[in-house]
């Protein structure tokens, strides 16, 4: 069964940076749309950023825009996500998302959580 592992989050002060990592061991990384979600107590699961599967290119949500950053690291199998200027409404769980560009399959992770808080 393809999991993804996360790691990284933690509680960080309003201002401060966090990077969470994605990985998984068995994955060939360029085959696969790789993105970020979050989601916060009492709501949805929203998307936070992603890479898109063929052109790579890099999108985000509105309110992260110049803050967050995706990137991904193909030999070590790992994306990550930097997380600057972080903010009180940055608290939630993030979760690691892969699309397989060939079949469609997905993939979540388990979960990393972050805190942002004085």
């Amino acid at each position: 069964q393809v999991q993804l592992v996360e790691s990284g989050g933690g509680l960080v002060q309003p201002g401060g940076s966090l990077r969470p990592s994605c990985v998984h061991p068995g994955f060939t990384l360029n085959l696969y749309a790789m993105s970020w979600y979050r989601q916060a107590p009492g709501k949805e699961r929203e998307l936070v950023a992603g890479l898109s599967g063929y052109t790579w290119s890099d999108y985000y949500q509105n309110s992260v825009q110049g803050r967050f950053a995706i990137s991904r690291d193909i030999a070590k199998k790992t994306v990550y996500l930097q997380m600057n200027d972080l903010r009180a409404e940055d608290t939630a769980v993030y979760y690691c998302h892969a699309e397989d560009t060939r079949s469609s399959a997905e993939y979540w992770g388990q979960g990393t959580q972050v805190t942002v808080s004085s």
